[in-house]
């Protein structure tokens, strides 16, 4: 492996309390180089980079840049617009599998969201990373002043209110790890999501707030991170001895073999270290301006309520049932065994195999041993083997007393922050520009208004072609008389009322012949959510003299339903865990 790659990788996550550590010789390189490309795209502004920029971001040759990312399009993890390279809305599968894993999203994000409707202020759900925090949940308030911080976010601790209840726990290790990090790094720019430290505090100060963490059970956050921004925390603590003891739980580690749960890593525990009661799992925050609430404020106004909603969500870990494993992935070695026979050298299949092991976690799957992750993926032994340890090099797996593994939450580091920001329209986006240049037409996305009487455009692609249809992204249209408009209508509960709708509903598109205009014949498909719900609709307008109706429907209307589904994949992926605008 090349020096530079090697640092990078150290920088990427594999320090250790000595120093950065040595790669593995039985690490895989190119899986190592290809995190550190969706590493450095994470943390490039919108997520994208050129290639020339990733070249000089990850210290890598060209070629190798250009096989990796020729890889991880092929995996629908990034995709080239010309020369840039962005990332995917399918690489959210990999944070996905962690945040399964780890069952707090799914069984505390409800409670979370409640109390920041009652509060009429932004709370979150954070998991210690190491000598950092990271945030598994969001419900921020649409506001002029806003928070910009997004799930899988990673803040240094010491900047935080999460982080003195974190801290209060660590070990000496642990602590001689923050030491090494605030003197190498004493701006915090390890940290993206974060400005840069303008004024140095003192390690004691931290030291003395997560003493005073551990007495009350709480922490605040004073314009630590930047003028105005405050916050305060409470810790939600694991259920009881009853289901911490003899589940195979410890504490840092992000497993619980027999439980199905999953707890924010740090690192790992010694073999005797078990979790006592009471462990943190992780920290609900409420987070305000000083234009609202001063930090005094915080604390005598709104503490009792972010207490009792804590209460809350620790009663919701008791009396929830153990996580039932779904199907594992399938079939995924053979996949990449024949991407790498039709795409030959520029598939590097080593890199795809690596990332795979990742997606063998999930809800009910949050501790696997080796064996387990080799048949999930359809790996040898040796090869699943070597890509642990890769993984666990880089921080993004930890192994466990009982010769299982376990996702961290460095697992969101691989793009998950920017892409938890991604709308409908932008996944939309690149799948209606590649339907325009097959079909030779003008594509389209639409949502209902508020009221539900119009369509309003949100995303569109020109087909081009001199004449076309060439509405603009934001335009509105009556919407019984659009083809987009009776497919989100025939959704609707009353929409069997209507004989057009009712047929809409029953062959699943609508057709539109020069109703809305002369000339103008449309074709339409719905959009749905994980849920099922009709979120959206995609249609493709054209000439009525470039074909009958009925060659509309055999040439136009499967690639619009083939568009429909890449979106619709792409959508369920995206809305797991993360509310996705449909505008």
């Amino acid at each position: 492996m090349p020096a530079n790659t090697t640092n990078a990788a150290a920088r990427d996550g594999a320090a250790v309390p000595d120093g950065p550590a040595a790669v593995p010789d039985e690490a895989v390189a190119p899986l190592l180089r290809g995190i550190t490309v969706l590493r450095r795209l994470t943390e490039a502004d919108g997520g994208a980079l050129s290639l020339s920029a990733l070249e000089r971001a990850t210290g890598l040759a060209r070629s190798t840049v250009d096989r990796l990312v020729a890889t991880l399009v092929r995996m629908d993890y990034v995709r080239l617009d010309g020369r840039d390279v962005h990332l995917a809305p399918r690489l959210m599968e990999l944070g996905n599998a962690y945040l399964a894993a780890l069952r707090l999203p799914a069984l505390l994000a409800g409670r979370a969201d409640a109390l920041a409707d009652e509060l009429d202020e932004s709370v979150s759900l954070a998991v210690g990373d190491r000598d950092g925090i990271r945030f598994i949940h969001q419900a921020t308030r649409r506001r002029a002043m806003s928070l910009s911080f997004r799930i899988g976010d990673l803040l240094p601790a010491e900047r935080t209110a999460p982080g003195p209840l974190f801290a209060a726990g660590w070990t000496p290790a642990d602590w001689h790890r923050w030491h090494e990090r605030r003197t190498a790094d004493p701006r915090d720019d390890r940290f993206p999501a974060l400005p840069p430290r303008e004024h140095a505090s003192a390690d004691a100060e931290f030291e003395r707030r997560a003493a005073r963490a551990a007495l009350d059970g709480w922490a605040l956050d004073d314009q630590l991170i930047e003028p105005g921004l405050v916050a305060i925390s409470v810790p939600v603590r694991a259920p009881g001895t009853g289901w911490a003891r003899g589940t195979g739980w410890a504490p840092g580690t992000g497993w619980a073999a027999d439980t199905g749960w999953a707890v924010g890593a740090g690192e790992v525990a010694g073999a005797g270290d078990v979790a006592d009661a009471g462990e943190v799992v992780c920290v609900a925050s409420v987070v305000s301006h000083t234009s609202r609430h001063s930090a005094p404020d915080l604390r005598s106004a709104l503490l009792p309520r972010l207490r009792a909603a804590v209460a809350a969500m620790e009663d919701d870990l008791r009396t929830a049932p153990p996580a039932q494993p779904g199907p594992p992935p399938a079939g995924l070695a053979v996949w990449t065994g024949a991407s790498k026979q039709e795409l030959g050298r520029e598939f590097v299949e080593s890199l795809a195999r690596g990332l795979t092991v990742l997606t063998a976690f999930g809800e009910g799957r949050a501790a696997l041993t080796l064996t387990e992750i080799a048949r999930a993926t359809g790996l040898t032994r040796a090869s699943a083997r070597r890509a642990l340890i890769t993984h666990e090099h880089a921080g993004l797996l930890a192994p466990a007393p009982d010769r299982t593994y376990a996702l961290t939450p460095r697992v969101l580091s691989l793009g998950f922050p920017p892409l938890s920001r991604t709308s409908l329209p932008e996944i939309a986006q690149p799948h209606l520009t590649a339907l325009a240049g097959r079909v030779h037409e003008s594509a389209a996305l639409a949502v209902l208004s508020d009221t539900g009487d119009e369509i309003q455009y949100t995303a569109r692609a020109a087909g081009g072609r001199v004449l076309s249809a060439r509405v603009t992204v934001g335009t509105r249209l009556p919407a019984h008389a659009t083809a987009l408009g009776r497919v989100l209508l025939a959704d609707r509960p009353d929409a069997t009322a209507s004989p057009v709708l009712r047929r809409v509903r029953e062959e699943g598109h609508a057709l539109v012949d020069e109703e809305l205009e002369a000339g103008l014949r449309a074709v339409a498909v719905p959009v749905r959510d994980r849920a099922g719900r009709v979120v959206a609709a995609v249609n493709i307008a054209m000439h009525a003299a470039r074909g009958t109706t009925e060659e509309c429907l055999t040439r136009v209307l499967p690639e619009l339903r083939h568009t429909a589904d890449l979106v619709e994949a792409e959508l369920r992926v995206a809305g797991r865990f993360c509310r996705v605008a449909v505008v």
